[in-house]
């Protein structure tokens, strides 16, 4: 327990400049704080307690902003950067290295039992306010873009932004090592405005020929 709360608080030194000192981690980090508190709830989940677990988690709520179902399951080195306005649902399943900032959900969909949260593998990057939803996986090394809406799954070392979400990157970015996380997720592709730029370009080829045709034209009379 204390070589895993070690890991949570060496990985928000890791990953936030503003981190200063231990003891401010301690104190004034509220997303320690909730995964701190959602260990606790999800241990004693595990051996088959239901009330105190969800008690916990609404204590955490509280304390935090942050909600997290006692019966999700997280990996090492997590870290929620501020935190506020965070859910993550009963049977979401993230990976080991994952960043996750303010405002994401990671949600379920349908009244139905089982498998209804998403899977987020290893090193994953989840930009502020994405919405992830449904039992989706979301493969390793990706970067999910702020506001972003994902209702499919995304392939590993792939980035995807809009609403609906749809992937703009995919095998040209470096691979994250175990122990490094891209946390560029302000600076991604837009795909509306690669479009336009190609609009753009075409306009200009067919200014081009008219100009051109219409040289042919004044020289030929």
């Amino acid at each position: 327990m204390f070589k895993t709360l070690k890991e949570d608080i060496q990985v928000i030194f890791e990953r936030d400049p503003a981190a200063k000192s231990v003891l401010e981690v301690i104190l004034c980090y509220p997303g320690l704080h909730a995964i701190i508190l959602h260990r606790i709830a999800h241990y004693l989940y595990k051996k088959g307690l239901i009330l105190i677990p969800r008690l916990i988690s609404q204590f955490n709520r509280f304390l935090t902003g942050i909600e997290i179902h006692p019966g999700a399951k997280i990996g090492r080195r997590f870290f929620i950067d501020h935190g506020m306005g965070v859910v993550i649902g009963e049977t979401t399943e993230i990976g080991d290295n994952v960043t996750i900032y303010q405002g994401v959900t990671l949600g379920g969909t349908g009244k139905e039992k089982g498998k209804r949260h998403p899977t987020i593998k290893n090193n994953v990057v989840i930009g502020s306010g994405a919405k992830v939803l449904g039992p989706i996986v979301v493969g390793e090394n990706s970067k999910i873009g702020a506001g972003a809406v994902v209702l499919k799954d995304v392939p590993p070392n792939s980035t995807v932004v809009g609403v609906p979400a749809r992937c703009v990157k995919k095998d040209n970015i470096r691979i994250a090592s175990p122990y490094v996380v891209d946390l560029e997720h302000g600076k991604l592709p837009d795909p509306v405005e690669e479009e336009l730029q190609k609009l753009r370009k075409r306009i200009e080829r067919l200014e081009q020929i008219l100009i051109e045709r219409k040289e042919e034209e004044d020289e030929a009379v």
